[in-house]
Formats: C-alpha cells, structure tokens, sequence
C-alpha cells in the first residue's frame, strides 16, 4: 500500500548500520556528492565526531578506528578521503559468523540434561567409597531440584531414586529409608516462573 506524503521505514533504503540511524546515512550519501576533496574530507571528520557522541565510549583503545570503519561500510567504500586508518579490514564487521554446530545426542531424560547423563556416566564407573557417595547426594538433588522445575512443583523422592538406579545401571541404589534430600525453597522456582511469563 503506498500513500502519498505517508514515508515507512519498510520503504526506505536499507541501512548498512541502523544503530547509526538514518539523519548519519543521509550524512554520509550527502558526503559523498560533494564535488572536492577538502570538503569531502571536512564533511567525513564531523560525521566521525557526531558518531562518536552517539555511541558510548567504552574505553577500547581502537575506538576512533572502528568508527572510520564504520563511515566506510556506511559510504559503500566511495568515499574519496584521506583515510587516518587502514579501512581494508572494515567489510568484516558486517560478515556474519559461521553458525556453530549444536551437539545433538540422544538424551533418555532431557529434563535432566546432557551434564546430568556425562554424571550417570561417570557415577558408573567410579570406585566405592566417600568421593561417590558424595558425588550421587549432589547428583540425586541436583535431579530433584530438575523434575521440580520442569515438572511444575511434583518431584517425588521416589522417582529420583529410581532414575538415578535406572541411569546408572543399577551402580546407585539410594537407600530411601536413610537418604534424606536437601529442602527445595518452593518460592524460588515460583518466582523464577512467574518473571518467565
């Protein structure tokens, strides 16, 4: 739908740098056309310093570089100035990363995670003694505290004990009778829900 003397956003030119804004483009394009040198080169070291009191300074010691850089990706490089900085490197800014691969594995259980199958794993195959005794008390409760967040408030002491003997291949057979879980604070996991919606 186009309207006249209605201008939208959506058709406008697109910005290179939108934190910028638009009034610094226009800045730029008018930059450009101007027919010398000297003013070009005027024109360039104000949009600079108006840049630099839009963006906040945060003590990086390239600042003044990064923001040459910034007017050139914003000139589409056709700015014919004395450049203080090497713009060479400037068209990286705008490449984006390469997305990073997500360690997909089959988790039995995902609302324990993958750290607590690496526990199951490793409670496996540790000797008897004090340091794995320890190591299943913070595992179970850690497994509690899991089944009452993504279970909405039912994490029966039952279930963990029976997950972490199913997980770890029957190694770990809690003693329901004398292990006593730590206190969940119900309030926390309420709270932390209640901020999520």
């Amino acid at each position: 739908m186009n309207i006249e003397g209605l201008d939208y956003n959506t058709q406008r030119e697109h910005l290179v740098l939108p934190e910028y804004g638009r009034e610094i483009q226009r800045m730029v394009d008018h930059a450009v056309g101007l027919p010398t040198r000297e003013e070009r080169q005027q024109c360039a070291e104000t949009i600079v310093a108006v840049m630099e009191r839009m963006v906040p300074h945060t003590g990086e010691p390239d600042f003044k570089h990064k923001l040459w850089d910034h007017l050139a990706l914003m000139s589409n490089f056709q700015l014919d100035i004395d450049w203080p900085f090497d713009i060479s490197q400037a068209a990286k800014i705008t490449t984006k990363p390469e997305p990073m691969e997500y360690p997909m594995r089959d988790i039995p259980a995902r609302h324990y995670g993958n750290m607590m199958h690496e526990l199951f794993d490793k409670l496996k195959t540790m000797p008897e003694g004090p340091e794995r005794d320890e190591l299943a008390r913070l595992t179970a409760n850690h497994m509690k505290r899991c089944l009452f967040q993504w279970s909405h408030g039912s994490a029966a002491d039952e279930k963990v004990i029976s997950d972490i003997a199913r997980f770890t291949d029957g190694v770990i057979q809690l003693d329901p009778a004398t292990f006593t879980f730590e206190k969940i604070n119900e309030r926390e996991f309420v709270e932390k829900r209640k901020k999520k919606k």
